[in-house]
């Protein structure tokens, strides 16, 4: 099924980013991308807050967020209200951070070697569901630190 994706990015993620907007859109996701669009420098907390914003305004899938490490995009954009970024190493974490999170961004570092590729990795988000059950009660908890 396809999915409607927001994605944003600092200089540090672009080159990554633009390999994932391309590998989504042949795979027949709808993608807005909320920048940047080259490698010249600009602040991440601005691209988290302008992506997850843009995610906010409704009728999206998730978001996937780009930096040099992935660490201080997720950290901006975990401070909006309703956002759950997940920073995404592997497989395992791209699975369980859908499966027991419910994340609805995902955040990767455009500087970081990982030994799968983030295709694989979003792909694996993308085709694992929420469990729900015993997890809905932690996410209940999570919302309730946002007040």
């Amino acid at each position: 099924m396809n999915k409607k994706i927001v994605l944003g990015t600092d200089h540090g993620g672009f080159e990554l980013k633009e390999r994932i907007k391309n590998h989504l859109e042949k795979s027949g996701h709808i993608i807005i991308d909320v920048g940047v669009y080259n490698e010249d420098s600009v602040d991440y907390p601005d691209v988290a807050n302008k992506a997850c914003n843009e995610y906010k305004s409704g009728n999206y899938d998730f978001g996937i967020l780009f930096c040099g490490t992935a660490i201080g995009i997720s950290m901006a954009a975990n401070k909006i209200k309703g956002i759950r970024c997940a920073v995404i190493h592997d497989l395992f974490t791209a699975e369980m951070c859908k499966a027991h999170n419910n994340a609805n961004f995902l955040a990767f570092g455009g500087r970081i070697e990982y030994n799968a590729s983030v295709e694989n990795m979003i792909d694996k988000f993308i085709e694992t569901t929420y469990e729900g059950g015993r997890h809905e009660q932690r996410l209940n908890k999570i919302t309730a630190l946002e007040k």
